[in-house]
């Protein structure tokens, strides 16, 4: 296929996440526009065959498709609004990171003023857009999603349509987000805890690797599925027993000189769920702790 017979693209917002994107387009072959506030930001881009709008309403003139990665939702609102009476029937693609309510907001936004609209995710890092793993998360209008797939796709051959739900797209993204940083963090205090007695970071990694994949994943995905199952019954390892645990790898991080904070929440969700009546239960249980807001 020629680059001419491909859809052309306008990218709003050119920081680091807006700049792959932009690439991605170039690099596959399609025309692309770009804008940013800081103009400077425009040129490498310009350089790869891009087209710099001078403003936003020549950046949404451009293209039929038009792709936002700014800040935050009030910025790309901000950015939108002014040129509000030219966005009808136009493709918004929302890859600015917020929360899901804010996502619906402005999906109903974008639609009283004709647009059609997604709102989706990057999960990775910029480097690896474009690439056939790369995942993008979706969710909005699914016929606009089927449409222009193949487009979408040029951004990260992973490109999934979670739901009709504008916001379903920014809960996925919070929720592996989580994942990624406690464990993460959970990691960082493990390498502390070894680097109390100057064992290097890279010793333990052998192990974390296998704890990981042999034990850690296995047990989340147990957990999914009693989880969804509503049943917490266990003969492998019990609230009770994580309870009398949790206190002795505090204490032993104290020692060591490493705070314990990370640790310290999980205790409390232990003594909780023990203190509830449940401590025969299994891990997978904690998360009647957790989704209870009120206490």
């Amino acid at each position: 296929m020629s680059g001419d017979n491909r859809a052309p693209v306008t990218v709003i917002g050119l920081g680091m996440m807006g700049a792959a994107l932009a690439g991605a387009y170039l690099k596959a072959g399609h025309p692309t526009t770009v804008w940013n506030r800081s103009a400077a930001k425009a040129a490498p881009l310009v350089e790869q065959g891009a087209r710099r709008a001078t403003d936003v309403a020549e950046a949404v003139a451009a293209s039929g498709i038009v792709v936002v990665c700014v800040f935050d939702y009030t910025v790309a609102r901000s950015l939108l609004d002014p040129v509000r009476d030219s966005l009808a029937g136009k493709v918004i693609v929302n890859l600015t990171s917020g929360l899901p309510d804010e996502a619906r907001e402005t999906a109903a936004w974008a639609g009283d003023a004709g647009a059609r609209y997604l709102d989706g995710y990057v999960m990775t890092v910029p480097p690896a857009v474009g690439l056939p793993q790369t995942l993008l998360f979706y969710g909005g209008d699914k016929e606009i999603f089927d449409a222009h797939e193949e487009t979408l796709k040029v951004l990260g051959g992973n490109s999934v349509h979670l739901g009709t739900d504008p916001g379903i797209a920014a809960l996925y993204d919070l929720a592996l987000l989580g994942i990624l940083w406690s464990t993460l963090t959970s990691a960082l205090h493990g390498f502390a805890l070894v680097g109390s007695e100057n064992v290097p970071a890279a010793a333990l990694m052998p192990f974390a690797e296998a704890w990981i994949t042999h034990v850690v994943l296995p047990t989340v995905r147990g957990a999914a599925q009693q989880v969804d199952a509503g049943h917490y019954a266990t003969d492998i390892s019990t609230v009770e027993l994580n309870a009398m645990g949790l206190p002795k790898m505090i204490k032993a991080s104290e020692a060591q000189g490493v705070r314990a904070d990370l640790m310290v929440p999980i205790k409390d969700f232990l003594e909780k769920r023990v203190a509830d009546g449940h401590g025969a239960d299994a891990l997978a249980s904690l998360i009647e702790v957790i989704r209870d807001g009120d206490r």
